[in-house]
């Protein structure tokens, strides 16, 4: 959590799943927050249940936009809000064949998972650098560890993210800014009934609460490693024996897993 009172912790995507669960564990902690969705009523209602003003900033606002971090950094300008703990969590994707979806999908993905994720952070770290604290926490996924056939643009967005993420902690060393990579499997949330992922076998598999994988990410940034936090002993097991197989029964298994049902 933040180390001075004046400091906020911004969370993106924090109207549902692991971004709200991020949002109610920080704050349980003393943490002051800004909360940024596209939901403003979700937003609100959070917020009322977290203390509102002073300590609970939100602004809706869709990061997919091309001005999406200008004006988020507009809003922490004219208030005077110094972050010295980013949570990148927001995200967005669709199961289905690459040539069924639409232009404009493929491209929210890249805007929201991508484009959105470097600019925030490039906007901020430089700040947490002269302060010589800080921490930025991606929310990435397991299906960042190999390609997911049906899932394809979004796990290739979260390979974008990881590789970025561990190449960015390599180039931090000694400025006092932690960076995390947070892998989370399966987690309970609203992105599978979005995605289409509810309508996949792997979705049949064992779900994590975002509670759990938010605890699990807080405790290993407060110990100050891993750098690739991926909560779960099956996530991590599985992650594991993938690298022992051969990246084609990898990616034959993933399409299998991934392949939209036809009963549904």
């Amino acid at each position: 959590m933040p180390a001075d009172p004046d400091d906020r912790a911004l969370v993106t995507g924090a109207s549902s799943g692991i971004g709200s669960a991020f949002s109610r564990a920080l704050r349980a902690r003393g943490a002051r927050l800004v909360l940024v969705a596209r939901r403003a009523q979700r937003l609100s209602e959070l917020s009322s249940l977290l203390g509102g003003q002073p300590d609970v900033a939100v602004i809706p606002l869709d990061l997919s936009r091309p001005d999406a971090v200008p004006v988020l950094m507009a809003f922490l300008r004219d208030r005077g809000i110094t972050v010295d703990l980013l949570i990148n969590n927001a995200g967005v994707g669709w199961t289905g064949p690459f040539v069924e979806q639409t232009e404009e999908s493929v491209q929210q993905i890249l805007d929201l998972n991508v484009r959105a994720l470097v600019g925030l952070t490039r906007a901020l770290l430089p700040g947490m650098i002269k302060r010589g604290r800080g921490g930025i926490v991606n929310v990435v996924s397991t299906s960042a560890f190999q390609p997911v056939p049906f899932l394809n643009v979004y796990a290739a967005s979260k390979a974008f993210v990881l590789s970025f993420t561990e190449g960015l902690a390599t180039e931090l060393k000694g400025t006092g800014v932690r960076v995390q990579a947070l892998c989370p499997g399966l987690t309970e949330s609203e992105f599978h009934e979005t995605a289409g992922t509810d309508r996949v076998a792997f979705t049949r598999t064992r779900m994590m609460s975002a509670e759990a994988v938010v605890a699990q990410s807080l405790h290993a940034l407060d110990r100050g490693r891993p750098l690739r936090v991926v909560p779960g002993w099956h996530n991590r097991a599985l992650a594991g024996v993938q690298g022992f197989l051969p990246r084609s029964l990898v990616r034959g298994v993933s399409a299998e897993l991934f392949r939209p049902r036809k009963d549904r």
